[in-house]
C-alpha cells in the first residue's frame, strides 16, 4: 500500500506556521509528500526545501488575491497539492498541524484495517487546539473534536470550502471511522503581535477590507481570552521542542485564568456535552461508520 501526504503553504515565515514540523511529521508515514508553496512575501519555499527529504517534491503556485469568500483559495491549493498524490491512501496536513509521532502505528493499523473495508472512504483523527500558550487548550463547542486527516484515493474526493474537510463528486459525504490518532493544531499558538497580523491577513480571504476595518480590532496584540481551557499534561509531538523552548520567552506571559463568559446557550450544550459525551448540533463533514 503506497501513502502519499499533501498540504499547502504560503507566508509561513511571516505568520509563524510550524510548517516545517507539520511536514517531518507526516513523513515517516507516507512514500511521497507533495506541497503546494503559493508565492510569499518571505523565504517559505526555501524553509521548506530546506526539509531535504527525497519524498518531497514542491509545486510552486500563485495565489489569486481577489477570491475573498469563504476562504475558497484555501481548498483550491488544497486540491493542487493532491492532484499529484499518487498513493492509494492520502494523508492531509495542514501547515499548523502536528502529527505525534506516538500515533504512527495507530495510523498504519488503522489505514490498513480500512482498506479492506469497501465502505469506509477514510479516517477521523482527534483534535487537540492549543490557545496561547502550549499548555492549554481549548473546551467545548467552540472548538471542532475531529476532521477526516487520512482517506483513499481514487473515489473522486476533493476539499472544499476552507479547506477544512472533503467531499466527493456532487458534494456526497465521505464516509469515516473514528481513530483514536491525534491532530496537535498549533494554529493559536503564535506571539501576540504575529497573531494579530494573522488574524487580519487570513479575514481577507473571507471579506473585504471594510469588513476588516469594522470587526478586527486595531491593536498591536491579540487578545488571548477563550471560553474555556483545559491544562494540557500529555507529551507534545518531539518535533516541536526545539519550537517550544524558542517560544517561551512570550508563552509564559499567558495568563489562562482570563476568560471570557460563555453564552447561556454554550454553557447549557457543553454541560450536555461533559455528562453524555454527545455535542449537540455539532456539524460533520462526514458520515461517522462504525
Amino acid at each position: 500500500m503506497r501513502i502519499s501526504g499533501f498540504s499547502f503553504v504560503r507566508n509561513a515565515i511571516l505568520l509563524d506556521y510550524p510548517v516545517r514540523e507539520a511536514i517531518c511529521s507526516a513523513l515517516p508515514l507516507c512514500d511521497e509528500f507533495i506541497v503546494a508553496v503559493g508565492n510569499s512575501d518571505d523565504d517559505t519555499r526555501e524553509l521548506v526545501k530546506s526539509i531535504n527529504s527525497p519524498k518531497l517534491r514542491i509545486l510552486d503556485t500563485q495565489w489569486d488575491n481577489s477570491l475573498r469568500e469563504g476562504g475558497i483559495i484555501l481548498s483550491q491549493q488544497t486540491n493542487i497539492a493532491m492532484k499529484e498524490c499518487s498513493g492509494d491512501w492520502l494523508i492531509y496536513v495542514q501547515a499548523d498541524e502536528v502529527f505525534h509521532e506516538d500515533d504512527y502505528d495507530i495510523i498504519r493499523l488503522e489505514t490498513a484495517r480500512a482498506s479492506a473495508e469497501s465502505d469506509t472512504d477514510g479516517l477521523l483523527f482527534r483534535y487537540n487546539h492549543f490557545y496561547g500558550n502550549y499548555d492549554y487548550v481549548g473546551v467545548g463547542r467552540a472548538w471542532y473534536r475531529r476532521e477526516i486527516r487520512a482517506f483513499k484515493n481514487g473515489r473522486g474526493v476533493m476539499s472544499v470550502g476552507d479547506a477544512q474537510g472533503f467531499r466527493k463528486s456532487g458534494g456526497v459525504k465521505l464516509r469515516a471511522r473514528q481513530t483514536e490518532a491525534r491532530v496537535f493544531h498549533y494554529g493559536w499558538v503564535r506571539h501576540p503581535r504575529i497573531q494579530q497580523f494573522r488574524q487580519r491577513d487570513f479575514n481577507r480571504l473571507w471579506h473585504s477590507d471594510e469588513w476588516i476595518s469594522r470587526q478586527i480590532p486595531d491593536a498591536d496584540e491579540f487578545d488571548y481570552a477563550a471560553y474555556e481551557l483545559r491544562h494540557f499534561t500529555d507529551t507534545h509531538p518531539p518535533i516541536m521542542a526545539q519550537r517550544i523552548v524558542r517560544d517561551r520567552s512570550w508563552t509564559a506571559r499567558f495568563d489562562h485564568t482570563r476568560l471570557r463568559s460563555k453564552p447561556f446557550l454554550m454553557r447549557l450544550t457543553d454541560f450536555f456535552e461533559r455528562k453524555t459525551g454527545i455535542r449537540i448540533g455539532e456539524f460533520k463533514d462526514f458520515m461517522e461508520i462504525r
